[in-house]
């Protein structure tokens, strides 16, 4: 009876292993996995520059927006701006203690302080309300341009509050006029009184540091103003307010770190005193 049935097909030798089935529907998988390996970056990555439209379908995404072709805008036109100030900064002309004291009689150093506070927070505010103004019109024209030039006007009414704080406060920075206006400068840009007496802090102020350093602070303070300017319109009133409460926070500051190191008008004798003040052509 056993030799009447069929006999299932004679093995080859081997060792043992189950065959693999051959599914031909299958071989493909082997192939799409190889070519996803082979971007590092992974399949979210590469969808990075494109998004799902209505339909599910993958569109291109938006190029940038206004405002990032506006800040870039501003960067280049900080570069040039910064070059400005560093040339025009020695240019302004600052009064030295004994005109102040002339303009201003019978003041003491914090009440002479105080005068020239308010008239640096005056100016800066006169600044922004015209910068606030243009925000206000229906296509402002070359607004970043606009900010960076409102950022060096206010600089330089900033720089030469500094410059007239060190007077009042009997602490005029060393050097010739070149260099006490980049040491003032720097003091623009740490927002702080320095101990220029120290070397390291003039090696700071003297160097390349320094330029680097009051570049990425017009950046900082045009790219702060940039998106609250621009797209809110807020006018005048709102960019005047903006500079004047900036300018009295740095005179605070700045005046608290000259006040601990004060030199008293009565120690100041002629031999004493420093060399003449910042002006043009000194």
């Amino acid at each position: 009876m056993h030799e009447l049935l069929p006999r299932a097909p004679p093995q080859p030798a081997g060792d043992g292993e189950e065959r693999q089935p051959d599914l031909p529907r299958l071989r493909g998988l082997t192939d799409s996995r190889t070519v996803a390996s082979d971007d590092e970056r992974g399949h979210e990555a590469s969808l990075a520059g494109a998004t799902e439209g209505p339909a599910g379908e993958l569109v291109p995404s938006r190029p940038p927006g206004r405002a990032s072709r506006a800040r870039a805008r501003a960067k280049a036109a900080l570069n040039t701006f910064v070059d400005g100030l560093v040339e025009t900064a020695p240019r302004v002309p600052v009064r030295d203690l004994e005109t102040l004291r002339r303009q201003f009689p019978g003041l003491g150093p914090e009440e002479l302080a105080d005068k020239l506070v308010s008239a640096a927070t005056m100016g800066t505010a006169t600044v922004g309300a015209g910068i606030g103004a243009a925000a206000m019109l229906p296509t402002p024209p070359a607004m970043p341009a606009e900010l960076a030039s409102e950022t060096l006007g206010v600089a330089l009414v900033e720089y030469k509050l500094i410059a007239e704080l060190h007077e009042v406060y009997g602490l005029r920075a060393p050097g010739t006029l070149r260099q006490r206006s980049a040491m003032y400068l720097a003091e623009w840009t740490e927002r702080r009184g320095i101990d220029f007496s120290k070397p390291s802090t003039l090696n700071i102020a003297l160097g390349g540091r320094m330029k680097r350093e009051l570049r990425q602070q017009l950046m900082k303070r045009t790219m702060r103003n940039l998106p609250t300017l621009t797209p809110f319109m807020v006018g005048a009133a709102v960019g005047a307010v903006m500079n004047r409460r900036d300018t009295k926070k740095l005179a605070e500051q700045i005046r608290k770190d000259l006040r601990a190191r004060q030199v008293p008008w009565g120690l100041l004798s002629a031999e004493e005193e420093p060399p003449p003040a910042l002006g043009p052509g000194g």
